[in-house]
C-alpha cells in the first residue's frame, strides 16, 4: 500500500524513478534486480544454466516457475546466489512516463500504460499467468526478458541469449557462500565425470552443450517467434 502511494506522490511530483531501497539478501529483498540461481543437476553440468527471476521495487521476486504460474516471494530453486541492480534511469518506458501520460509503443506494437517499474513487472506477471511453461521455449528466462522489454531498459529487444550473457558477465554474487555453492558441484560433478568416464563424458557433456546453446541462438536470432517472450 505504501509503495503505491509513494508511486502516485512521485508520479504528480513529475518524478516516475523509484527510491532506492536496500539490498538485503537475508530477508530475500533484492529491489530493482534481477536474480539468478543454480538449478539441480543441470546447473552441476553446466554451471552457466540456471533459474532466474526479477524483482519489484520493494525487493521482493517474481519468477516464472511453471504453466500459468508466477511465484511472488518464494525463490522456486532456493536462495538468490547472484543478482544485478538495474538502473531505472536506463529503463525507457518510465523515463517516458515523466514526459508524457505514460503511454508508449510496447514491443509488440500494443500499447501499454507503464509509470512504474512495478507497473511493467505487473503486466508481464498478468500475461504470463497465462502462459505455458517450456523448458526450451518459455521458460524463467522469457519472463524476464518480457519484463526488461517492456521497461525498455538498455533500448529493449532482450531475450534469452542476451539476458543470460547479462548476468554471467556483470552478475555480483551475494556472497562467497553463494558462488561456493553454485560453482562447487560442478567442480566436484565433472572431473569425476571424466575420471569415470573418461573421453566420453567429455564428448557427450560437450555434444549437450552446444546442442543446448546452439537451441537458445538458433531460436532467439534465426527464428525469434520459436522462443517466447
Amino acid at each position: 500500500m505504501s509503495t503505491d502511494m509513494d508511486a502516485e506522490r512521485q508520479l504528480r511530483n513529475g518524478k516516475c524513478y523509484p527510491q532506492t531501497i536496500e539490498i538485503d539478501p537475508k530477508s530475500a529483498r533484492f529491489p530493482l534486480c534481477i536474480v539468478w540461481t543454480p538449478l539441480p543437476v543441470l546447473s552441476w553440468l553446466i554451471p552457466f544454466i540456471g533459474h532466474i527471476g526479477i524483482c519489484r521495487e520493494d525487493g521482493v521476486i517474481l519468477d516464472f516457475a511453471g504453466p500459468n504460474f508466477v511465484c511472488v516471494d518464494s525463490f522456486a530453486f532456493g536462495a538468490v546466489t547472484r543478482y544485478l541492480q538495474i538502473d531505472a534511469k536506463l529503463c525507457r518506458a518510465i523515463s517516458l512516463a515523466s514526459s508524457r501520460s505514460g503511454e508508449q509503443q510496447n514491443f509488440d506494437g500494443s500499447e501499454v500504460e507503464i509509470f512504474t517499474w512495478n507497473d511493467a513487472l505487473r503486466n508481464s506477471t498478468m500475461e504470463f499467468q497465462h502462459r505455458s511453461y517450456n523448458l526450451l521455449t518459455c521458460n524463467c528466462h522469457s519472463f524476464v526478458a518480457n519484463n526488461l522489454n517492456r521497461l525498455g531498459f538498455g533500448g529493449g529487444r532482450w531475450n534469452v541469449v542476451s539476458l543470460a550473457v547479462l548476468i554471467l558477465f556483470k552478475g555480483r554474487w551475494v556472497d562467497t557462500g553463494a558462488a561456493v555453492k553454485s560453482l562447487l558441484p560442478f567442480l566436484i560433478v565433472f572431473p569425476l565425470g571424466l575420471a569415470l568416464g573418461g573421453w566420453t563424458f567429455l564428448e557427450c557433456w560437450g555434444m549437450i552443450v552446444i546442442l543446448l546453446v546452439g537451441w537458445f541462438l538458433f531460436g532467439s536470432y534465426c527464428f525469434k517467434g520459436l522462443i517466447q517472450l
